[in-house]
Protein backbone atom coordinates (compact mmCIF):
# COMPACT_ATOMS: atom_id res chain seq x y z
CA UNK A 1 0.00 0.00 0.00
CA UNK A 2 2.74 2.44 0.99
CA UNK A 3 4.65 1.76 -2.24
CA UNK A 4 1.53 2.43 -4.31
CA UNK A 5 0.93 5.73 -2.53
CA UNK A 6 4.60 6.73 -2.93
CA UNK A 7 4.73 5.84 -6.62
CA UNK A 8 1.50 7.67 -7.45
CA UNK A 9 2.46 10.73 -5.41
CA UNK A 10 5.93 10.84 -6.98
CA UNK A 11 4.45 10.82 -10.46
CA UNK A 12 1.98 13.58 -9.64
CA UNK A 13 4.64 15.71 -7.95
CA UNK A 14 6.90 15.43 -11.00
CA UNK A 15 4.09 16.24 -13.41
CA UNK A 16 2.47 19.13 -11.57
CA UNK A 17 4.79 20.15 -8.77
CA UNK A 18 4.91 19.68 -5.01
CA UNK A 19 2.84 22.74 -4.22
CA UNK A 20 -0.21 22.14 -6.42
CA UNK A 21 -0.76 18.45 -5.58
CA UNK A 22 -2.88 17.87 -2.47
CA UNK A 23 -3.47 14.72 -0.45
CA UNK A 24 -6.99 14.70 -1.96
CA UNK A 25 -5.49 14.64 -5.46
CA UNK A 26 -3.33 11.65 -4.54
CA UNK A 27 -6.24 9.80 -2.91
CA UNK A 28 -8.47 10.42 -5.95
CA UNK A 29 -5.76 9.28 -8.36
CA UNK A 30 -5.29 6.00 -6.48
CA UNK A 31 -8.99 5.52 -5.73
CA UNK A 32 -8.70 5.36 -1.97
CA UNK A 33 -9.68 7.50 0.98
CA UNK A 34 -7.42 10.24 2.26
CA UNK A 35 -7.66 8.55 5.65
CA UNK A 36 -5.82 5.52 4.23
CA UNK A 37 -2.93 7.73 3.10
CA UNK A 38 -2.75 9.31 6.55
CA UNK A 39 -2.50 5.84 8.07
CA UNK A 40 0.82 5.49 6.21
CA UNK A 41 2.04 9.10 6.28
CA UNK A 42 1.65 11.58 9.12
CA UNK A 43 1.31 14.53 6.74
CA UNK A 44 2.13 15.73 3.24
CA UNK A 45 5.67 16.71 4.25
CA UNK A 46 6.51 13.16 5.33
CA UNK A 47 5.12 11.87 2.02
CA UNK A 48 7.15 14.38 0.03
CA UNK A 49 10.29 13.40 1.94
CA UNK A 50 9.72 9.68 1.29
CA UNK A 51 9.11 10.31 -2.42
CA UNK A 52 12.20 12.49 -2.76
CA UNK A 53 14.59 10.19 -0.91
CA UNK A 54 13.29 7.08 -2.70
CA UNK A 55 13.75 8.77 -6.08
CA UNK A 56 17.27 9.80 -5.09
CA UNK A 57 18.13 6.17 -4.23
CA UNK A 58 16.72 4.91 -7.55
CA UNK A 59 18.74 7.50 -9.48
CA UNK A 60 21.91 6.76 -7.49
CA UNK A 61 21.66 3.04 -8.19
CA UNK A 62 21.04 3.66 -11.89
CA UNK A 63 24.02 6.00 -12.14
CA UNK A 64 26.23 3.39 -10.48
CA UNK A 65 25.14 0.84 -13.09
CA UNK A 66 26.02 3.25 -15.92
CA UNK A 67 29.45 3.95 -14.41
CA UNK A 68 30.06 0.20 -14.08
CA UNK A 69 29.63 -0.12 -17.87
CA UNK A 70 32.97 1.72 -18.24
CA UNK A 71 32.03 3.72 -21.32
CA UNK A 72 34.32 6.54 -22.37
CA UNK A 73 34.03 9.54 -20.05
CA UNK A 74 32.07 11.72 -22.49
CA UNK A 75 29.54 9.05 -23.43
CA UNK A 76 29.12 8.25 -19.73
CA UNK A 77 28.00 11.80 -18.91
CA UNK A 78 25.47 11.83 -21.74
CA UNK A 79 24.15 8.42 -20.69
CA UNK A 80 23.72 9.60 -17.10
CA UNK A 81 21.95 12.76 -18.29
CA UNK A 82 19.50 10.72 -20.39
CA UNK A 83 18.83 8.34 -17.51
CA UNK A 84 18.21 11.11 -14.97
CA UNK A 85 15.97 13.11 -17.32
CA UNK A 86 13.87 10.05 -18.17
CA UNK A 87 13.24 9.44 -14.47
CA UNK A 88 12.36 13.04 -13.76
CA UNK A 89 9.83 13.40 -16.62
CA UNK A 90 12.19 15.95 -18.16
CA UNK A 91 11.50 18.02 -15.04
CA UNK A 92 8.39 19.64 -16.51
CA UNK A 93 7.54 21.18 -13.14
CA UNK A 94 11.14 21.83 -12.01
CA UNK A 95 10.69 19.75 -8.84
CA UNK A 96 13.99 20.72 -7.23
CA UNK A 97 13.18 24.42 -7.48
CA UNK A 98 9.76 23.82 -5.89
CA UNK A 99 11.32 21.65 -3.22
CA UNK A 100 13.70 24.47 -2.30
CA UNK A 101 10.84 26.96 -2.18
CA UNK A 102 8.21 24.99 -0.27
CA UNK A 103 10.15 22.26 1.58
CA UNK A 104 13.53 23.85 2.43
CA UNK A 105 14.53 21.30 5.10
CA UNK A 106 14.01 18.37 2.72
CA UNK A 107 15.80 20.30 -0.02
CA UNK A 108 18.80 20.95 2.24
CA UNK A 109 19.13 17.24 3.10
CA UNK A 110 18.76 16.26 -0.55
CA UNK A 111 21.35 18.81 -1.67
CA UNK A 112 23.94 17.40 0.73
CA UNK A 113 23.28 13.88 -0.58
CA UNK A 114 23.42 15.11 -4.18
CA UNK A 115 26.73 16.85 -3.59
CA UNK A 116 28.29 13.73 -2.10
CA UNK A 117 27.04 11.59 -4.99
CA UNK A 118 27.80 14.02 -7.82
CA UNK A 119 31.20 14.98 -6.43
CA UNK A 120 32.28 11.34 -6.35
CA UNK A 121 30.85 10.60 -9.82
CA UNK A 122 32.40 13.62 -11.51
CA UNK A 123 35.79 13.00 -9.90
CA UNK A 124 35.76 9.43 -11.24
CA UNK A 125 34.57 10.70 -14.63
CA UNK A 126 37.36 13.26 -14.89
CA UNK A 127 39.99 10.71 -13.87
CA UNK A 128 38.68 8.29 -16.50
CA UNK A 129 38.65 11.05 -19.12
CA UNK A 130 42.25 11.94 -18.29
CA UNK A 131 43.34 8.29 -18.53
CA UNK A 132 41.54 7.97 -21.89
CA UNK A 133 43.17 11.12 -23.28
CA UNK A 134 39.78 12.81 -23.65
CA UNK A 135 40.29 15.56 -21.06
CA UNK A 136 43.18 18.01 -20.84
CA UNK A 137 45.89 16.85 -18.46
CA UNK A 138 46.11 20.27 -16.78
CA UNK A 139 42.53 20.24 -15.46
CA UNK A 140 42.03 20.08 -11.71
CA UNK A 141 39.56 17.21 -11.05
CA UNK A 142 38.51 18.64 -7.67
CA UNK A 143 37.72 22.03 -9.20
CA UNK A 144 35.82 20.46 -12.09
CA UNK A 145 33.71 18.30 -9.77
CA UNK A 146 32.74 21.26 -7.59
CA UNK A 147 32.07 23.72 -10.42
CA UNK A 148 29.94 21.08 -12.17
CA UNK A 149 27.78 20.63 -9.06
CA UNK A 150 27.51 24.39 -8.63
CA UNK A 151 26.49 24.84 -12.27
CA UNK A 152 23.90 22.06 -12.13
CA UNK A 153 22.26 23.74 -9.15
CA UNK A 154 22.34 27.18 -10.73
CA UNK A 155 20.59 26.15 -13.96
CA UNK A 156 17.69 24.81 -11.87
CA UNK A 157 17.08 28.25 -10.38
CA UNK A 158 14.07 29.60 -12.29
CA UNK A 159 14.86 33.16 -11.21
CA UNK A 160 18.00 32.93 -13.35
CA UNK A 161 16.82 30.43 -16.00
CA UNK A 162 13.01 30.75 -16.35
CA UNK A 163 11.42 27.68 -17.96
CA UNK A 164 9.67 29.69 -20.66
CA UNK A 165 13.06 30.86 -21.97
CA UNK A 166 15.10 27.77 -21.12
CA UNK A 167 13.26 24.43 -21.41
CA UNK A 168 15.01 22.07 -18.99
CA UNK A 169 16.02 19.44 -21.57
CA UNK A 170 17.70 22.07 -23.77
CA UNK A 171 19.27 23.69 -20.74
CA UNK A 172 20.77 20.37 -19.61
CA UNK A 173 22.18 19.74 -23.09
CA UNK A 174 23.66 23.24 -23.24
CA UNK A 175 25.21 22.95 -19.79
CA UNK A 176 26.75 19.55 -20.47
CA UNK A 177 28.23 20.75 -23.75
CA UNK A 178 29.53 23.91 -22.04
CA UNK A 179 31.13 21.78 -19.31
CA UNK A 180 32.79 19.37 -21.71
CA UNK A 181 34.08 21.92 -24.21
CA UNK A 182 36.05 23.52 -21.39
CA UNK A 183 38.01 20.35 -20.57
CA UNK A 184 38.23 18.15 -23.71
CA UNK A 185 41.33 17.43 -25.76
CA UNK A 186 41.13 17.41 -29.59
CA UNK A 187 40.42 13.67 -29.34
CA UNK A 188 37.63 14.34 -26.86
CA UNK A 189 36.25 17.17 -28.99
CA UNK A 190 35.79 14.76 -31.91
CA UNK A 191 33.80 12.34 -29.74
CA UNK A 192 31.76 15.21 -28.28
CA UNK A 193 30.91 16.59 -31.73
CA UNK A 194 29.87 13.13 -32.94
CA UNK A 195 27.51 12.71 -29.97
CA UNK A 196 25.99 16.17 -30.44
CA UNK A 197 25.51 15.61 -34.16
CA UNK A 198 23.91 12.19 -33.62
CA UNK A 199 21.53 13.68 -31.02
CA UNK A 200 20.39 16.30 -33.52
CA UNK A 201 19.56 13.80 -36.26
Amino acid sequence: MKEKIRNTASQLFLERGFKSITMDDIANEIGMSKKTIYSEYENKTSLVEDCVMTKFCVLSEGIDLIIAMEKNAIEELYEIKRFVMSHLNNEKSSPQYQLMKYYPKIHKSLKLMQFEKMHKCVLLNVERGLAQGLFRDNVNPEFVARIYFSGMNTIKDQNIFPLDLFPISELMDSFLEYHLRGIVTPKGKTILNNIINSNQE
